[in-house]
C-alpha cells in the first residue's frame, strides 16, 4: 500500500543538527511493505529518493531536497537463542541504542561498546558504526534489503556488504539498496570487549556487559556524544570527520607524539581530534552560530540560528587548517543531502 505522501516538509527538526531546508515530498514508512509502492511512485515521477532514519548523521542543504524522503518508522525485534549464540533480526526503524540495551540485558555480547550511538538500526550498517574498538560489521549476520533497481527483496551476508572503516556498499552506492532489517549474531553469556585504555580505566576492574555499557555511556556523556536536550553541544552530527588512515611512510613524517594505531594492512590510523586541536583549533572554537564542541574536537555544533552554509564554512576551515598544518586531509563522516562535500 502506498504510504501518505506530503509536500514541502521541513527536515531540520528531523535531524540532530537542526539545519537544512524541506523535502519536496515526504512519507513515513511504518511497514516494510510500503517501501516498494513508495519507490515505484518516485520512479514514475523520476524523483531521487533518500531514506532517513534518526537524522543523527545527515547534513541537509539549506535548499532542501528536491525528491522524496522516506522516514523509516518500522518496528520489531525478533530474538532467538541457539547453541551459545543469540540472534536478533531488527527492523530498520528501531532505535539503535534500544537494541544495544536489550542485548546487554539478555547477556548477549558483541555490541555493548556501541552503546549511546544515536540513530536507527537501518542506518548503522551504512556507516559501519563503531566505538571503543567495536564495529557493527563484526556482529552482522545478514542485512535484508530492497534492491531499488529491480524492487526485489533479498538478503546480503556480511561479506557482501563491503564493510570497511566507517564504510559499506550502502554508503558507496546510496541509490542501490534500501535496508529493511538487520540480523545480528551475538555471543550468549559472552565476555565484554574492552580494547581501549580509556574504557578499561573507566571500568576500574568491574566486569560484565552492563558495566561496560554504563562506562561507555558515561564516557560519551562527558564528550557530549549522547543526545541530551540540556547539553549546549547537543546540535551536532557526532564525529564530523573520520580518523584518517595513511600509509606508514606518511605517518612517519608526522610528530612523534601524535596518537597512531597500526592497522593489519600496514597502514596507520590517526586521531582526527588530536589533529584538529594541535592544528590550533581548540574545543569551543566559534564561527558565529556554529563551532567546535566544547567537549569533543571532532564534533561540529550548531548553536542555533545558523544555516548549513555556516556549518559547511566551519567544516572547510577545519579541513584546510589541518591540511595546512599536517598535510593530512580529513574526510567527513555524515551523509550530505541535497549537496556535496567539495573535493
Amino acid at each position: 500500500m502506498l504510504p501518505v505522501i506530503v509536500e514541502n516538509v521541513p527536515l531540520a527538526p528531523l535531524t540532530t543538527l537542526g539545519l537544512g531546508g524541506a523535502a519536496r515530498f515526504f512519507a513515513e514508512i511504518a511497514f516494510a511493505a510500503e517501501m516498494t509502492p513508495a519507490l515505484t511512485w518516485a520512479k514514475d515521477k523520476k524523483l531521487p529518493v533518500f531514506t532517513l532514519g534518526g537524522g543523527s548523521n545527515v547534513v541537509v542543504a539549506d535548499e532542501g531536497f528536491a525528491g522524496l524522503v522516506l522516514r523509516l518508522r518500522t518496528r520489531g525485534r525478533r530474538w532467538c537463542d541457539d547453541s551459545g549464540e543469540t540472534r536478533v533480526e531488527v527492523e530498520a526503524g528501531e532505535a539503535w541504542d534500544d537494541v544495544v540495551a536489550e542485548a546487554v540485558a539478555r547477556e548477549a555480547a558483541g555490541i555493548e561498546c556501541l552503546s549511546g550511538i544515536p540513530g536507527s538500526t537501518g542506518a548503522a550498517p551504512v556507516q559501519n558504526i563503531g566505538a571503543y574498538g567495536q564495529e557493527i560489521a563484526s556482529a552482522i549476520r545478514r542485512v535484508r534489503v530492497l534492491d531499488r533497481q529491480c524492487l526485489d527483496t533479498h538478503e546480503l551476508d556480511a561479506g557482501a556488504c563491503g564493510f570497511g572503516y566507517r564504510d559499506s556498499i550502502f554508503k558507496r552506492e546510496p541509490e542501490r539498496f534500501a535496508i529493511l532489517s538487520v540480523t545480528l549474531a551475538l555471543a550468549k553469556n559472552g565476555p565484554p570487549l574492552v580494547r581501549y585504555a580509556e574504557l578499561d580505566a573507566a571500568l576500574a576492574g568491574r566486569p560484565g556487559l552492563a558495566n561496560v555499557r554504563e562506562a561507555v555511556l558515561a564516557l560519551r556523556r562527558k564528550k557530549s556524544m549522547v543526545l541530551d536536550e540540556a547539553d549546549p553541544n547537543r546540535r551536532s552530527a557526532g564525529s564530523f570527520f573520520t580518523n584518517p588512515v595513511v600509509t606508514a611512510a606518511a605517518a612517519g613524517g608526522l610528530p612523534e607524539d601524535m596518537p597512531r594505531f597500526p592497522l593489519p594492512d600496514g597502514r596507520v590510523k590517526l586521531a582526527a581530534g588530536w589533529l584538529i586541536e594541535h592544528a590550533g583549533l581548540a574545543k569551543g572554537f566559534r564561527m558565529g552560530p556554529v563551532g567546535i564542541s566544547s567537549r569533543h574536537a571532532l564534533a561540529l555544533v550548531h548553536h542555533g540560528g545558523g544555516t548549513t552554509k555556516d556549518l559547511l564554512r566551519l567544516a572547510l576551515h577545519v579541513h584546510q587548517t589541518v591540511l595546512d598544518r599536517f598535510g593530512v586531509s580529513l574526510i567527513p563522516e555524515p551523509v550530505f543531502l541535497g549537496m556535496v562535500w567539495p573535493d
